[in-house]
């Protein structure tokens, strides 16, 4: 490769690093000083050696304009689409969005996280977590050389460790109490069921069996931006659940005075199969929806009770009460983990591991009895 040329201009001293592509074309970079315009001659060629030379334009496409495309090819569903268009929208694109891939140092990648200081840690990661993804494929499509989300110098969010506090008793009651009449079955039954919002609210009187006493949990209403569609439990985890007397008798009350409707939402998708479902819960005729019921419902309840707003205090935590009554009654894991539909046990178990009526005296019982020769069901019958 040839060495940099010298060009004087009004006094001023310029290098010129010339050189060919592996496609032929004549490529050149100016520097100030001959020793960097031969750094970057001998990295060309070295680069070109090992097969790792990457064209100087190809960066040059905008991150906003590559993010487009990386996420046209993605196969995500409608829902993961408009979540993570969003966020790239509303904290990637106005900071970063017109800048260059090249340009997207380890530096400017951190300042921009810095940015994101006010937003929530885990919604921090997710977001961090998109954009790494996007320049990722860059390298792969050889438009950058390296990530520079991977970098040492880059920060990345992290999650603090969170344990799960559950409501109590009064807690529960006195939110359920704080919503409109017709719409305390919602609490009802993801207290007594550990259901998740869009379970409540895809929730039929046909999957209820009331001579059975059980409640098959087939749907749940998802909800596309401000369309809504019905779907499959998360992961597609159709799952049979105890329907405790409590639970079956407010259900039959609140059927009796709030008669179930039918409500017709395309499945999966908003493009899907109309599916016409009866309802337990609707809103003048129409499926439910988060926002709507966040907004207008819940806060509302939260506030009349006393219980402050925030993210642990959704109507997920009425899910958490339910999974920490049943440990504390004894119940074991992997029949938790089928009742709340998780895909894995072991997901359970860490969620919840510090909710577990603590073994200390059961195993000082179990071993005194072994060293002393007694059996151990006499043993554990002492100790229960």
């Amino acid at each position: 490769m040839a060495a940099p040329e010298r060009r004087e201009r009004n006094g001023k001293v310029r290098w010129y690093a010339r050189y060919r592509d592996p496609e032929g074309r004549q490529r050149s970079k100016t520097f100030d000083r001959k020793v960097d315009a031969q750094a970057f001659l001998d990295d060309v060629s070295s680069d070109m050696r090992r097969g790792r030379y990457i064209d100087v334009d190809a960066g040059k496409v905008s991150l906003r304009d590559y993010s487009a495309q990386w996420l046209s090819a993605q196969t995500f569903s409608e829902t993961t689409y408009s979540l993570v268009e969003q966020r790239l929208r509303l904290h990637v694109y106005p900071r970063l969005g017109d800048r260059q891939l090249r340009q997207l140092t380890p530096s400017v990648i951190q300042a921009w996280l810095k940015g994101l200081s006010d937003l929530a840690p885990k919604y921090q990661k997710d977001i961090f977590g998109h954009l790494s993804a996007i320049l990722t494929a860059a390298v792969d499509d050889e438009k950058i050389t390296k990530n520079p989300c991977k970098a040492q110098s880059v920060k990345r969010p992290k999650l603090e460790p969170r344990k799960v506090v559950p409501w109590t008793r009064d807690q529960v009651v006195a939110v359920r109490d704080a919503l409109p009449d017709q719409y305390q079955i919602m609490a009802t039954l993801a207290a007594g069921l550990g259901l998740r919002q869009g379970e409540v609210f895809g929730l039929s009187p046909d999957d209820i069996d009331f001579l059975r006493g059980t409640v098959t949990i087939r749907r749940q209403v998802k909800l596309f931006v401000k369309n809504k569609a019905f779907a499959p439990p998360k992961a597609g985890r159709t799952r049979e659940i105890p329907l405790p007397s409590t639970v079956r008798d407010a259900l039959a009350a609140h059927l009796a005075a709030h008669p179930a409707q039918t409500v017709t939402l395309p499945w999966k998708t908003l493009g899907g199969e109309a599916v016409p479902v009866s309802l337990v819960v609707t809103r003048h005729g129409e499926a439910m929806g988060r926002n709507w019921v966040n907004s207008y419902l819940w806060g509302p309840a939260l506030d009349k009770a006393e219980v402050p707003r925030g993210r642990d205090n959704g109507m997920h935590a009425l899910r958490h009460f339910y999974a920490s009554v049943l440990l504390d009654a004894g119940e074991n894991i992997k029949a938790l983990s089928s009742y709340l539909g998780h895909a894995d046990p072991g997901f359970t178990l860490r969620t919840y591991t510090h909710l577990m009526p603590s073994s200390t005296e059961r195993t000082r019982q179990a071993i005194d009895g072994a060293l002393k020769g007694q059996d151990p069901a006499s043993t554990s019958e002492t100790g229960s």
